[in-house]
């Protein structure tokens, strides 16, 4: 009898919660779409006064653009009778590397209103003609403001100064402006010269290459460090990496600048890949590029979601990643980080701008090397790498990754580990599973009691020797 009524006490509560939880979440980000509008205009100004120069922003108005086989673009602002023709070459390739989300954000309101007709309205009627259509140009919705970036880059000019107002200055964070080379920030361990086989490891999204090097490559063995040269790599915007404000960062620049600047710079011919939540994608794809070269793959908690027929794959999984909810807490920091362009700029400015004043505080109040080295992965990055990182990588990717696990099943013949917290709140465990069904061979460890970064952090030792089984393994087979 007690069982029973704590049962539906529970259940009772869990359903108010939910009630609440929708409540709040519709009063907060109706309120967020509101402040994201006036920032958008507020930082318009603020570029335009600071660095002179009168930038459209994405959020703005939009562009219906043209393709004809000519390879023209054929730009017309909504409200302007005249189009903007612009010139580009490979124009497929370039278009395709760009995620509709970065321009094709609905408010909270218009999505709750689209969510109850899909409610209201059960039957939908496909009426298809016979008739004979004459062929018409191919149209899609595009924001002028990334045709003109698409147009900067490729005639090989910057159309923003190397450094924004709202951007670090510091020589850690511009490092890399100093350089002529223009490649990633690579630490290796390990011999130089005889090591026989390599490791790739691929952080996460706003992390650095610290997230390896502070936790597992002093726990490695000693014989495995006089077989294997470690190299972690700081994704580009991330870390002491170069953060070029002309770039899209599209998940075929993070592959070139990681094959530029480690598979070519370092000579790496046979090489195991260990990636983390986003550096799972670059994982990915870098495997389906290099079938011959992959000794294994170790893939930490990777945001595989599949995609249902009749969706638009890179909408479903902004709403997955960033479902506009106020619980659980990752959920709306993923929420406002996802969705609101401008509020992101400004925590961007707030944090990352001001990264070493953070730096100092943390050392002072805590004294602990693992929060540091965190913080320093999370606020070392520019507003333009993460957004357009989140958008064109993690959003953009979604409808090509069940072609990557497809290729790797077929045509790859490396192990396929992958490791997922239990208590992971950012990607959920089923994104695991989603993998080992595409590619039956992967074996899916779940790490009890750890989320998204003590899967690692906290227990640094044990998966350092899980790694060092895994590769020995892969050596031999």
């Amino acid at each position: 009898m007690e069982f029973s009524v704590m049962c539906k006490t529970r259940h009772v509560l869990t359903l108010i919660g939910s009630v609440l939880n929708i409540v709040l979440s519709f009063i907060v980000f109706c309120f967020l779409d509101i402040l994201d509008f006036v920032l958008c205009f507020v930082y318009k100004v603020l570029d335009f006064c600071i660095e002179s120069e009168w930038k459209n922003p994405n959020s703005g108005s939009y562009s219906a653009a043209t393709l004809d086989g000519s390879g023209k673009i054929i730009v017309s602002e909504q409200g302007e009778t005249e189009s903007e023709v612009v010139y580009l070459t490979s124009t497929k390739f370039q278009l395709e590397e760009i995620s509709d989300t970065l321009y094709s954000r609905p408010s909270f309101v218009t999505e709750v209103s689209n969510q109850l007709k899909k409610l209201t309205f059960d039957t939908i009627t496909i009426t298809k003609s016979t008739e004979k259509k004459k062929p018409t140009r191919s149209t899609i919705t595009i924001n002028s403001t990334i045709v003109k970036l698409l147009q900067g880059r490729m005639i090989g000019h910057y159309l923003y100064p190397i450094t924004r107002w709202s951007d670090c200055d510091c020589q850690f964070c511009n490092s890399w402006t100093y350089s002529t080379k223009r490649t990633l920030f690579v630490k290796s361990d390990g011999p130089k010269d005889q090591a026989k086989e390599d490791v790739v490891f691929i952080h996460g999204f706003v992390s650095s290459s610290a997230f390896w090097t502070e936790t597992l490559f002093p726990n490695f063995s000693s014989k495995a460090k006089s077989i294997y040269r470690l190299l972690a790599v700081d994704l580009l915007g991330f870390g002491r990496s170069p953060k070029p404000n002309d770039s899209l960062y599209t998940l075929r620049e993070h592959v070139d600048m990681i094959e530029k600047s480690v598979l070519e710079g370092y000579g790496v011919q046979s090489f195991h890949i260990v990636a983390h939540s986003l550096g799972c994608i670059l994982a990915l794809a870098i495997a389906v590029k290099h079938p011959e070269s992959v000794k294994s793959l170790t893939l930490l908690a990777p945001p595989y979601y599949p995609v249902p027929k009749g969706e638009s794959a890179t909408q479903y999984v902004m709403r997955r990643v960033a479902p506009r909810r106020m619980w659980p807490p990752m959920a709306f920091c993923a929420s406002v980080g996802g969705w609101y362009q401008y509020i992101a700029r400004t925590v961007s400015l707030v944090l990352c701008k001001n990264h070493r004043l953070w730096d100092f505080l943390i050392k002072i109040i805590t004294g602990n090397r693992i929060r540091t080295f965190l913080l320093e992965g999370f606020i070392r990055h520019t507003h333009i790498a993460s957004w357009h990182t989140l958008h064109n990588v993690i959003f953009g990717t979604s409808g090509k990754l069940d072609r990557y696990l497809d290729v790797i099943r077929d045509r790859l013949s490396c192990d396929v580990t992958v490791f997922h917290g239990e208590d992971d709140e950012v990607i959920p465990l089923e994104c695991s599973y989603n993998v080992q069904r595409r590619i039956p061979r992967a074996r899916v460890k779940v790490v009890e009691n750890k989320d998204h970064i003590t899967i690692v952090v906290g227990r640094q030792k044990e998966f350092a020797r899980e790694l060092e089984e895994i590769w020995k393994k892969s050596t031999k087979n």
